[in-house]
């Protein structure tokens, strides 16, 4: 192997000193180190670059693409425009964009939306009557109107809204917070998971990708003890500990004879977190300790089961949170399709805003009330939103061009509309916003600085951001 000297001579030799010069910009603009982890720890508490806004995060995906003008995006032109052809040049306009496959199986009939809108707050956001619930609390809502996609299909943009590339093997948002940061309660999981059926794309969406196995997400459940099998046999819980002890120091001089791997790491530092987890998991998933007009304000007694399952996911977001859980992601997901209306969008909307929004409501108030929502980064997104031209029966298709998601708490500014798409909310034509840079802000608000945030791997440095620095951080959005 050539020594750094021989490497450079040899390039100064054979290159005409280009190469001997480029091999000193690559040293001298030498990323910082890593994370560095305690094996026997992984998740412990660590520093954030800078100071933090956010302390931890609660991520709402909403599976399969709710659209945005009959959610919180109003648009007035496309209520007068319903059933009339796209604008010329409007269609036109996207035509010359990536995004010009949006028209593909549309028809060239625009869809006024079927709900009514009115305003909220002292910001006077204009909310449909899906989300009245959520629209309580307009004023802490910090609207992004301008989310744009890389794919038209659920999988990719699922996989790119959760890891920031199309393609899977990456590191998701939760796998990345949890190893910039550890968490705060180290008898509990750093990255929870809470759903029924997962996102379209699977795993992919939540996995730790290249991280340590000790970033992957902990699905608990919302019902009976959060996890399976728990506690051991009564017979065996009196001598846990000695065996537990002595199980300890035989995994020290195991793992002693073979550095570095992490997997190895990762499966020890599972078993003691299981140890530890017995008494604080059963007790965060205690939902009866609630009160009962809690629990109702949440809707965990709602007559519609998927309400009441979601309601309780919600309460056990916050109780996670409360505990210092660092990434609660809770995914709305109960059956095949989610929001993805191609058909009948109505009837599709209207079941599944049932399902969120009295909990997401209660969530916020809650958070608030107890003082946590100006430390707790809320976010309600999915993969992308859809067409105001008509598909199918009075339904709407993907829509990757322009859609809306909107964030809470955890140091954005309250009551902000940031960004715009077109009249009729086809494609977003003010300050358009790329996943990267929502990943960037997210990092940032959590005192994270994504370009310091990386993990070598294949003689790369991989980050949530991407491998070529062009994120920003989109300061307008922070408090």
């Amino acid at each position: 192997m050539l020594h750094a000297a021989s490497r450079r001579l040899f390039l100064a030799k054979f290159g005409c000193g280009f190469g001997a010069l480029a091999l000193e910009a690559m040293q001298a603009q030498a990323a910082p180190p890593a994370v560095a982890l305690d094996p026997a720890f992984p998740l412990r508490t660590r520093l954030p670059h800078v100071a933090p806004k956010a302390q931890r995060v609660i991520f709402l995906f909403m599976v399969g693409g709710p659209s945005s003008m009959d959610t919180f995006d109003y648009k007035p032109e496309l209520q007068k425009r319903g059933g009339q052809k796209v604008p010329g040049t409007l269609r036109k306009t996207v035509e010359k964009t990536r995004f010009a496959n949006i028209f593909h199986g549309c028809k060239d009939e625009l869809l006024a939306s079927p709900y009514r809108f009115k305003p909220y707050g002292r910001s006077g956001l204009m909310v449909s009557s899906l989300f009245e619930h959520t629209a309580a609390h307009a004023d802490d809502l910090c609207i992004i109107h301008s989310m744009q996609a890389n794919s038209n299909n659920h999988a990719p943009a699922s996989i790119q809204m959760h890891t920031g590339e199309i393609t899977g093997g990456k590191a998701s948002l939760g796998s990345w917070v949890t190893y910039g940061l550890g968490t705060e309660n180290q008898n509990l999981p750093g990255y929870v998971l809470l759903f029924d059926a997962g996102p379209l794309g699977g795993a992919t969406n939540y996995s730790n990708g290249f991280l340590p196995a000790a970033f992957q997400g902990t699905r608990l459940r919302d019902q009976g003890a959060p996890m399976l099998d728990l506690l051991p046999p009564p017979g065996f819980a009196a001598s846990q500990e000695q065996t537990f002890a002595a199980l300890r120091e035989w995994n020290k001089l195991h793992r002693a004879s073979r550095p570095g791997f992490t997997d190895l790491d990762a499966r020890i530092a599972s078993y003691e977190l299981a140890y530890r987890m017995q008494a604080s998991a059963l007790e965060v998933g205690d939902l009866e300790s609630e009160s009962l007009s809690l629990r109702e304000r949440y809707g965990c007694n709602h007559g519609n089961k998927e309400t009441a399952a979601f309601a309780r996911k919600c309460l056990m977001a916050r109780r996670l949170a409360e505990r210092g859980v660092r990434f609660v992601q809770l995914y709305d997901m109960a059956e095949k399709d989610g929001w993805d209306a191609h058909d009948k969008l109505k009837a599709n909307h209207d079941k599944h805003a049932l399902v969120v929004d009295q909990p997401i409501g209660a969530l916020l108030g809650d958070l608030k009330e107890r003082g946590l929502l100006e430390s707790t980064l809320v976010i309600w997104a999915s993969e992308f939103g859809r067409t105001p031209m008509t598909q199918g029966n009075a339904g709407r298709q993907h829509n990757a061009a322009g859609f809306t998601i909107w964030m809470a708490g955890g140091g954005v500014k309250p009551g902000l509309r940031y960004g715009a798409s077109d009249e009729l909310g086809l494609m977003a034509v003010d300050r358009p916003v790329q996943f990267r840079d929502l990943h960037a802000t997210i990092l940032s608000l959590l005192g994270l600085e994504f370009e310091k945030l990386h993990f070598e791997t294949d003689g790369r440095l991989e980050r949530l951001t991407g491998v070529q620095n062009q994120a920003h951080v989109i300061r307008d959005l922070i408090a």
